[in-house]
């Protein structure tokens, strides 16, 4: 298991929060997605997904619920 962090401009709504939780969570390899304070914490096992597909993913799809991904 690998867990990545993504840094994210400002906190997620609660709606917000879920959406990226479910919608990460279909994809296979994917463990966890958690929102913590500026950022999403994802668990996956990189025997299935690699983590590069796992980062262009989680960063498209937070920037399509409005939310600016940082550095």
């Amino acid at each position: 298991m690998k867990k990545i962090l993504i840094p994210v401009q400002k906190e997620f709504c609660a709606e917000c929060s879920l959406a990226i939780t479910r919608f990460m969570q279909k994809l296979e390899g994917i463990k966890s997605v958690e929102s913590e304070e500026g950022k999403v914490s994802i668990t996956f096992d990189e025997a299935t997904i690699e983590e590069e597909r796992v980062q262009k993913i989680a960063r498209e799809n937070i920037e399509k619920l409005g939310y600016r991904v940082g550095n």
